[in-house]
């Protein structure tokens, strides 16, 4: 190929991303609670030689959701873990907070999953938004944007240098001499920084890919800052061409500063699709799933994703003058806030209407051969590696995509005719990390 071909990656959601999707697909309501519905969108990505499959988490839901949506909010570990005995290539994506959990532990999850998948797990690196889950996890209080960016950097510190904590070669297997393993190949982290400590080794050795792959999905400074030091894969960015262009020259900017290689940062933005035969069919298609949509819900929406609680708030009265000062939490909320103060006194409900964003808040409506158009033009112009493909219904969409857009994009070059080898590494084209042993068991940057 005379370019790099277009990466994608799944992301998995009840029924489909848009709000209406379960309204509109004829499956069993509740066919989104076993595991035959996460094993079908895993087949057909994988039939489709996408890179991943990825399935968010929230670990805290506002119950207005309940009404409005299919709530499916497993644990990312379970379900991935059992979709690597069903699956044999794709890789396996969840999310895991920095906030509420401890590093060590972490670690050992996605680094078992890396190991029973054959080297496919990646980690979406992410705060949490939502102070509802403070509660859930008997804390007192949710810690602000700062506080919660500065924890997630030498979390991430503490996980890599557990990840490190075999070396490679550990594992020797000697059974006339009666040693499994090299014990002067272990490495505990005897980590104790600001926030987090972190003693021994991880109970087995080295997992396939060295480091499950790292993802991060934040869009704020803090968050495009986090992304820069650590993650190989980055699902943000803004919706618009030239933004984007932007956005991904910023971001590899700050991985030059920080001493990495941008080359090895791939960035995938989010892309909610709805495919026709014709433009026409599909844009019924979406005008339907729009028209099925609740006003409700987008006003409550709209407040939680900008991490505040809808129950406490009237949507018929203008957001309170005292939110607009101060940091915002997160971009959602820095957004929320601009549109309160260009129009001062407008009801919450109208604002709402107003926001976008979130992560499809791009939604291409058209042709297999449009959708290719369109791929080809962002990567082309610098704005995209590949795209983080949000079927408005799943699977349908998704099979749409893998059956009729990478049958075009491999035609035209820009996309894999058979995968690299059986690793999350070797799909994207990344390198396997060497051990990094920990030095006096203190923070990266101390």
């Amino acid at each position: 190929m005379s370019v790099r071909p277009l990466h994608f990656n799944a992301f998995i959601w009840p029924n489909g991303y848009h709000e209406s999707a379960w309204r509109v697909v004829d499956d069993d309501v509740r066919g989104v609670l076993g595991l035959a519905y996460y094993t079908n969108i895993g087949r057909i990505a994988e039939r489709g030689l996408m890179d991943s499959i990825f399935l968010a988490d929230n670990i805290a839901i506002a119950e207005y959701r309940a009404t409005h949506l299919p709530q499916t909010q497993f644990d990312p570990i379970s379900v991935l873990s059992a979709l690597a005995a069903v699956t044999s290539h794709i890789g396996l994506i969840g999310t895991g907070s920095t906030t509420y959990s401890k590093p060590w532990e972490l670690a050992r999850r996605f680094a078992t999953l890396d190991h029973l998948s054959g080297g496919r797990a990646g980690w979406n690196i992410v705060t949490t938004v939502t102070p509802l889950a403070a509660a859930n996890f008997g804390e007192p209080f949710h810690p602000d944007h700062a506080d919660r960016y500065a924890r997630a950097h030498e979390f991430v510190d503490v996980v890599t240098r557990a990840w490190d904590s075999w070396e490679d070669d550990a594992v020797i297997g000697d059974r006339d001499r009666g040693v499994w393993a090299d014990r002067s190949k272990l490495h505990a982290p005897r980590f104790h920084g600001k926030f987090y400590d972190a003693e021994g080794v991880l109970p087995f050795p080295r997992s396939p890919q060295g480091h499950p792959v790292l993802v991060q999905a934040g869009q704020s400074a803090a968050g495009v800052g986090l992304a820069a030091r650590y993650a190989e894969l980055v699902f943000s960015g803004p919706p618009a061409l030239e933004s984007a262009v932007a956005f991904r020259t910023d971001l590899h900017a700050q991985v030059t500063a920080a001493g990495r290689d941008p080359a090895q940062v791939l960035v995938l933005p989010a892309l909610m699709v709805t495919l026709g035969g014709t433009e026409a069919e599909a844009q019924t298609k979406a005008r339907r799933l729009e028209e099925l949509a609740s006003p409700e819900f987008r006003w409550q929406n709209a407040l939680y994703t900008a991490g505040l609680d809808p129950d406490a708030f009237d949507p018929d009265a203008p957001l309170p003058a005292e939110l607009w000062a101060g940091s915002a939490p997160s971009s959602r909320a820095e957004q929320l806030r601009a549109l309160a103060r260009a129009r001062p006194g407008v009801p919450l409900r109208e604002l709402a209407r107003q926001m976008t964003g979130g992560a499809g808040q791009s939604h291409f409506v058209g042709t297999p051969e449009q959708l290719a158009d369109h791929m080809i033009a962002w990567q082309d112009a610098g704005a995209a590696d590949g795209f983080t493909i949000m079927g408005s219904t799943l699977p349908y969409e998704l099979a749409a995509f893998a059956d009729h857009v990478v049958p075009i994009l491999q035609r035209r070059g820009r996309f894999r005719t058979e995968y690299a080898g059986p690793t999350l590494r070797d799909h994207l084209g990344l390198p396997r990390p060497a051990v990094v042993a920990s030095t006096n068991g203190k923070p990266a940057d101390a």
